[in-house]
């Protein structure tokens, strides 16, 4: 069986962090995640994906991790149930975070002041993109 999550976006809020009785570091956070369309109406939507993470990836993310951050999660999902104080039983399902990664540096966090989308924006192209074409003539290609 295959239980395996990667996402990438941003996380809306700083991390809720606390530990358990026994002393282990856990975080929870909600991580919004762009869909690849938009609405009828031209919006861009996104899903809002629950993660939890343990022990020293909940203590990375608590020391270094801020609102608006881009991250990498790679995870499972996973599901359980608890009774609230009304009795009503209560679903949730979530991604257990493995591996958080940031993905953006602090320069061009700072460059921007703050954390913002880019998608939101009309930009040209990247660095990278504008060099690679100056690099590679068309008719160099095998193809």
């Amino acid at each position: 069986m295959i239980n395996r999550v990667v996402l990438v976006g941003r996380i809306t809020k700083d991390v809720d962090a606390r530990a358990t009785q026994n002393g282990v570091s856990v975080v929870s956070f909600t991580l919004a995640v762009n869909r690849n369309f938009a609405s009828s109406n031209g919006e861009k939507q996104a899903d809002f994906i629950n993660v939890v993470a343990w022990r020293q990836t909940a203590d990375f993310m608590r020391n270094y991790v801020k609102k608006g951050a881009l991250l990498g999660i790679e995870g499972r999902i996973q599901t359980r149930n608890y009774e609230d104080a009304t009795g009503k039983t209560v679903y949730v399902t979530e991604v257990s975070a493995d591996s958080v990664q940031i993905l953006e540096s602090k320069d061009s966090v700072s460059q921007r002041g703050q954390y913002e989308d880019k998608s939101s924006r009309e930009e040209p192209q990247d660095d990278f993109y504008e060099t690679s074409k100056k690099l590679v003539a068309d008719d160099d290609l095998p193809f």
